[in-house]
């Protein structure tokens, strides 16, 4: 097949959307499917072995009113090229996050005069308006909600102070499009169950509609390396947001730090002004806390493989990459039952409840203090990544969904049931019981 594969922003080696993008274009063309991949900024920084399949970037470019290093920056006056980039800057100077909006209609142009170029469009997360162009155009359509973000506005909203929350509303008005996107799209994916139930509930999509389709790891990069450093702990969240739960690990780790010798490695953005900064300074743990981002795959992996526990401390995830890319580096892991975690790690972490900074404490310090223990679980992490998440897996599944959809646009009926996947069998090596769980 010939697949269009849109994906708004794909930031390359941290953040679930651009990880997406990157390897599921790479396998399906490893399939022999010819991929030419649409992005918005930042691009994604596709495999080399995706290139030698021949997978295709086109960059679709925006203002990047919201890259590095100046986010929320004033364009010049030269740099307005249409009437979407002035689209693009009115939404942020009202508050509001216009990139699904504005790089769906980008999208919807370049492709006005393609529908022979491609059989299928896939788009990853957008849900603009610019879709229903598209799909009016001809073009089967599918679509990947990773999670529904009306999860991060109701935690952004709960965490913000006074008119911010009015701010934070307005920031994720972009959802009431999404919604009403998604109910026209005839063939959605997402990534687990517990995703698949919130999307129903959040934007009322029909029945039919949505399969589950869970994400990948390449087992062969994220694996065993060796000698662990004795009290690291590894955290990876994309971004400094309440959904993140980075505050409860802090509190967490302030109180193990008091009696343990350990050091914790953010691998995220934080603003140095920021409620994570702040609370750093504040719990005085500034000497054992290091942040970095902009990993690439093969220093993210090291470092999760270095770690004697990751910790996954979220407050909603809608599959957590980070804790299978943990598992499959054979690091004990320790996450909180928020979303699909429970879902996707089964009985190979050490699960606490979302918000309880005392609950984490509890659990990495009974991991640091049972050497035995923790080689169970990372044992059994390893065992269920191995066995169940692959991205062949998720890309020929992926292309059966096209297919169907594909068979939609010629008048047969969706499918109801899942495309086939591998099936989650029980972990083989359950860790015991243990009081943290």
């Amino acid at each position: 097949m010939r697949i269009a594969l849109l994906s708004y922003r794909s930031k390359p080696h941290c953040g679930g959307q651009g990880v997406y993008v990157r390897h599921l274009s790479r396998e399906l063309a490893l399939l022999g499917h010819q991929v030419e991949v649409f992005s918005g900024q930042p691009y994604p920084v596709l495999d080399q072995a995706a290139l030698d399949a021949g997978v295709i970037l086109t960059e679709v470019p925006s203002l990047d009113l919201y890259g590095e290093p100046e986010p929320f920056r004033t364009p010049k006056l030269g740099e307005y090229r249409d009437l979407l980039d002035v689209l693009e800057v009115a939404m942020m100077w009202t508050a509001a996050f216009g990139e699904p909006l504005t790089f769906s209609m980008r999208a919807a142009r370049l492709l006005k005069s393609r529908r022979a170029d491609f059989d299928v469009v896939h788009d990853n997360q957008c849900l603009g308006y610019g879709l229903l162009d598209i799909k009016r155009r001809g073009f089967p359509l599918v679509a990947t909600i990773h999670h529904p973000i009306t999860r991060d506005r109701s935690l952004a909203v709960r965490a913000a102070k006074g008119l911010s929350k009015i701010t934070a509303w307005r920031w994720h008005s972009f959802l009431a499009m999404q919604g009403r996107v998604a109910r026209r799209i005839p063939s959605l994916l997402t990534v687990s169950k517990t995703s698949e139930d919130d999307i129903r509930d959040a934007f009322g999509v029909r029945d039919g509609a949505l399969a589950t389709i869970p994400l990948g790891v390449d087992v062969d990069l994220f694996a065993p390396r060796g000698e662990r450093v004795p009290g690291r702990i590894v955290c990876v969240a994309s971004a400094d947001a309440p959904l993140k739960g980075v505050a409860y690990l802090l509190e967490a780790f302030a109180k193990v730090a008091a009696d343990h010798p350990v050091s914790l490695t953010l691998v995220s953005k934080l603003d140095p002004e920021g409620p994570s900064a702040r609370l750093i300074e504040q719990l005085s743990i500034g000497d054992k806390v290091s942040v970095v981002s902009g990993l690439d795959d093969d220093e993210l992996a090291a470092l999760l493989a270095s770690a004697e526990i990751a910790c996954v401390p979220s407050l909603y995830e809608g599959f957590s990459l980070p804790a299978v890319e943990a598992m499959s580096c054979g690091t004990p892991l320790v996450a909180t039952r928020a979303g699909a975690i429970p879902e996707v790690v089964g009985d190979a972490a050490v699960l606490v409840d979302p918000r309880d900074a005392e609950g984490l404490a509890a659990a990495l310090r009974e991991l640091l203090d049972d050497p035995d223990l923790a080689a169970e679980f990372g044992t059994a992490g390893r065992t269920r990544v191995t066995e169940n998440y692959s991205w062949a897996a998720v890309a020929a599944a992926t292309a059966e969904r096209y297919r169907a959809a594909i068979a939609v646009t010629r008048g047969a009926r969706l499918p109801l049931e899942n495309p086939p996947v591998p099936s989650t069998p029980e972990v083989p090596t359950t860790p015991k019981e243990n009081a943290a769980c």
